[in-house]
């Protein structure tokens, strides 16, 4: 079964509601899907959200980047994904989340040509039903405590409040108030998503000791470990480190400088399913917990594809944060659905979602579309 043809699609999802994080209002997701057709029929969709802050990539770039990749795919046998990885490494440097959406295509086109769940190229399965992530993301201080009462009247036993937002006591009180909400025995975190200097972080950190969060993600800018670190001392909860991490390197650098005690596992910043294997792996090797995430606005596809991973991965201790369910529409009749907190893993072959063509057609976008040497 060989790759006959390879289609990037970009395409614009209208949100129910803003989604707030520091410096960043989401009205409306952009994303690019993939889909890919094999010599025999058979079809594989992938996905990846842009995300300039994170990965440097938007719409445009990665549909330039998936056409530039193309000819080195197009006749190669669908069944070798590690081998279009190398392929793709090899014609083009970093577009992770580009790679990504074509290796998440790679892994649906597969599981469906052999009547296998995604989880089964993965290595198997290890869990069959997962802790979901309610995210609180309002940022203001009554409309969080009314999210927060309603996910947890809905069952979620995990939860991420969006801070940075705000300066730092203000968003401090913010999460004391909603961790003394939700109250004990829960899995409860923050994340600034970079929003605050090393001081600023470190001042939210002991304003919010004793409060019972058990971690707070991403407190500084990605590249400043030495803060990250810094945030770590000052801190009674574990650090987690999200833009921070796009390759096993950086995995290993916040082990040994102590700067964080996980990290949050993205497709788009480890170049696929298999690069967030890896790292999930290695994080397990070094004691360090791990969630795996979806960036914001990413539909049934790209969280269908973090489900299958996190179902195969050693530990995911901090659970699994997915974003569909923040979309006005997808591109599925039937969405992947949160029940009391928790998803269920699909056994169906593929990723387990069944894209309606026409769905896509109506949130697609025309953009003017760029050769790259």
């Amino acid at each position: 079964m060989k790759i006959k043809r390879i289609e990037p699609i970009a395409v614009s999802f209208p949100m129910k509601k803003p989604v707030f994080m520091a410096g960043v209002e989401i009205r409306q997701a952009d994303n690019i899907l993939v889909r890919i057709e094999a010599d025999n029929g058979t079809v594989g969709w992938g996905e990846a959200a842009a995300a300039p802050t994170m990965t440097g990539e938007t719409v445009e770039s990665m549909m330039a980047a998936a056409l530039y990749l193309t000819p080195a795919l197009i006749g190669r046998e669908a069944q070798d994904i590690d081998g279009a990885s190398v392929a793709m490494t090899g014609r083009m440097y970093g577009n992770n989340a580009a790679k990504a959406a074509i290796e998440i295509a790679l892994h649906d086109l597969v599981g469906r040509a052999t009547s296998r769940p995604a989880y089964a190229l993965l290595g198997g399965k290890q869990r069959s039903r997962i802790v979901v992530l309610g995210v609180i993301s309002n940022g203001e201080l009554a409309a969080d405590l009314r999210d927060a009462e309603i996910k947890k009247a809905e069952g979620f036993q995990a939860f991420k409040i969006k801070v940075g937002i705000d300066r730092p006591l203000i968003d401090g009180e913010r999460t004391r108030q909603v961790c003394e909400l939700l109250g004990p025995g829960l899995l409860t975190c923050s994340d600034a998503n970079q929003g605050w200097s090393k001081d600023e972080a470190v001042q939210y950190a002991r304003a919010v000791a004793g409060s019972g969060l058990d971690f707070f993600e991403q407190p500084v800018l990605a590249d400043d470990i030495a803060g990250m670190a810094a945030v770590a001392a000052a801190a009674d909860c574990a650090i987690g480190a999200d833009e921070s991490i796009h390759s096993l390197d950086d995995i290993r650098r916040h082990r040994e400088y102590e700067a964080a005690h996980g990290a949050s596992l993205k497709t788009i910043k480890l170049g696929g399913m298999q690069g967030v294997m890896a790292a999930g792996v290695l994080c397990e090797q070094l004691g360090m917990a791990v969630n795996v995430s979806c960036k914001t606005g990413e539909s049934s596809i790209a969280c269908a594809a973090a489900i299958h991973i996190a179902a195969a991965l050693p530990q995911i201790a901090w659970g699994l944060t997915l974003s569909n369910a923040g979309l006005a529409d997808d591109v599925t009749a039937q969405p992947i659905r949160i029940e009391r907190g928790h998803v269920e893993v699909s056994d169906r072959p593929g990723l387990g979602v069944d894209v309606d063509e026409d769905r896509v057609r109506r949130f697609r976008r025309d953009i003017a579309q760029r050769h790259v040497a």
